[in-house]
Parts: structure tokens; C-alpha cells; sequence
């Protein structure tokens, strides 16, 4: 049985070891995107990564002996995040697509800031405050810092579009966050995220069949493994983990440690692509970012 309290408290230390896991393996999705997309469209990827996501999860379920069946009254809320990732993923793509992926990776990380918005307004226990704001803010500059040596098109009306909708897409992922951490109180997370994805799997199939019915896949090792490592490692394991640990756990205090994804991803394009180097920008955005995370979760310490 799920909790019916509604449960908003600090991480403990082995949960932010978790986190930290979680957040290096999204980073390194980052790269297995780049990979992937060499052999897959980027709709029918979506749609495989799905399928191997429901595999991966509904795996994890029928171990732990979790039901599947979708209550009634559950459906409006499955319904409503599965959309609004669909929503974050297209808008995604498509906002990339106008833009350059450095400054497509800086506008979409901009989603914990929501999150601490919205969760200022919908999550109980979960307020916005100075300290809070300024650790955010701090992090958000630190990995706008780490990245802008990448940064190109500064005023190209069609990466300002693209910038945009990138930016909405992380509205959309930060307004699922939040909804899945009031959802996840009284669904269970592996069935949650087993249905998010199930439905949207449809979706994605139609979506390719119209768009990308001429783009064929050119299977290779490399994206075959970009594409396991995607449905695997990010959606079912990182996925379901931060489903699971965000029902016990303040999302603020969760989300905040995003913006040491793409400061890892860049660190692991330097492990596996000989062109990247190490930069003074990059130590120095990685310290601001880990002194915002600092900031944001000493605060409850310091209130006792």
C-alpha cells in the first residue's frame, strides 16, 4: 500500500549518492542521443525507446509482483502526463532542430527553475525561498558558464525561435515533474511510468509513419547500443528511479541536481570524442553548479 500522507522531505546522503548516479547516466544519454540519431529519426527513436522503456519497467513490476491494471480513476492523471511528455519530447526535437544543441542544452535545463516554481504553488512543505532561489540561480549560471565556450548564432532570428520552444519544452517537463510527484502519492511509480510510456508508444508510431516514412533506419553497433543504453539505463532504470525516490523526497531539492547533466555530458564527450578538451569554463561552471546545489539543500538544515 502507497502512503495516502502526502510525503515532501529532505534527501539523505545515500539518496543524493543516488541522484548523482542518476544525473552522470542522463548526462551520458545526452551523448548516446547524438549517437543514435545517426541511424535512427529521431520520432522512430522516441517510439523504440518506448517500447524498450515498457520492457525494461513492466520487468521490474512483474519481479515485485505489481499490478499493471489501470484503475479508472487513474486515467485522467496517466493521461494528462503521458501528453505532457509527449509535448516536452516533440517540442524538443523540434526546438533543436532551429537551434544549435549547446544552446538548445542551456535553455531546456532551465526546467528545475520551473520545477521550484511550480512546486512553490502545488507541493506542500516544498516553498520557494531566498536561499532556494539564489542555489538555483547559481547552478542555472554555473552550467550556462560550463557550456558557453559552445555557444554559437547569437542573434539568428531562427535559433532565437528555436530557443524558445526548447524553452517551452522544459515548461512541459517541469509541469510533469511536478503532477508526477502529487500522482506517485497514490499511483505506484513502476506502474505510472509503465503507462506514461505505454501510451505515448501509439502516439510516436503514428507520428513517424506520417513524418518519417521516407527516413529509413540504418542499423549500426554504435546506434543500436546508443538506442539500448536510451530505453535501458536512461528510461528504465534513471527514469524509474527518480520516479520512485520523487513520491518520498522534495522535488526541489531532486531537480537541482539537473544542472549537473549536461556538465557531465560534456565531460563524457570529452572521455569518447578526441576533439573535446577540458576547459577553465567548465571547472569553473561545475564548482558554481555544485555550490547552487549546496545552497539549496543546507537550507532545511539551517532552519532547525
Amino acid at each position: 500500500m502507497l502512503e495516502k500522507e502526502f510525503r515532501n522531505e529532505d534527501p539523505p546522503g545515500k539518496i543524493i549518492v543516488l541522484i548523482l548516479l542518476i544525473v552522470s547516466l542522463l548526462g551520458a544519454g545526452a551523448l548516446s542521443v547524438k549517437f543514435g540519431l545517426k541511424g535512427f529519426p529521431p520520432l522512430k527513436m522516441a517510439l523504440f525507446r518506448s517500447i524498450l522503456g515498457v520492457i525494461a519497467v513492466g520487468g521490474v513490476g512483474f519481479c515485485y509482483g505489481v499490478s499493471m491494471r489501470m484503475r479508472f480513476v487513474e486515467l485522467p492523471r496517466l493521461l494528462l502526463i503521458s501528453a505532457l511528455y509527449a509535448l516536452h519530447t516533440i517540442t524538443l526535437n523540434v526546438g533543436t532542430d532551429f537551434t544549435t544543441a549547446s544552446r538548445a542544452t542551456i535553455f531546456f535545463t532551465l526546467y528545475p527553475v520551473f520545477v521550484v516554481l511550480f512546486g512553490h504553488f502545488w507541493l506542500p512543505g516544498d516553498r520557494l525561498s531566498l536561499t532556494k532561489l539564489l542555489g538555483i540561480l547559481a547552478a542555472f549560471c554555473g552550467m550556462f558558464i560550463a557550456l558557453a565556450p559552445n555557444l554559437q548564432g547569437a542573434g539568428d532570428m531562427k535559433h532565437l525561435i528555436g530557443d524558445l520552444i526548447v524553452t517551452l519544452s522544459a515548461c512541459f517537463l517541469a509541469l510533469r515533474i511536478t503532477l508526477t510527484k502529487l500522482f506517485v502519492q497514490e499511483i505506484y511509480p513502476v506502474r505510472l511510468l509503465v503507462w506514461l510510456l505505454g501510451l505515448n508508444i501509439p502516439l510516436f508510431f503514428v507520428l513517424s509513419y506520417l513524418f518519417e516514412r521516407e527516413k529509413p533506419i540504418e542499423w549500426s553497433y554504435t546506434s543500436s547500443a546508443a538506442l539500448f543504453y536510451q530505453g535501458w539505463i536512461v528510461t528504465g532504470f534513471s527514469f524509474l528511479a527518480l520516479t520512485s525516490v520523487l513520491r518520498k523526497y522534495k522535488a526541489s531539492k531532486l531537480v537541482v541536481f539537473s544542472f549537473l547533466m549536461p556538465v557531465s555530458g560534456v565531460l563524457f564527450s570529452i572521455l569518447f570524442i578526441p576533439e573535446e578538451t577540458l576547459t577553465v569554463n567548465l571547472l569553473f561552471g561545475t564548482g558554481l553548479v555544485a555550490a547552487g546545489i549546496y545552497l539549496v539543500n543546507m537550507q532545511q538544515q539551517k532552519a532547525k
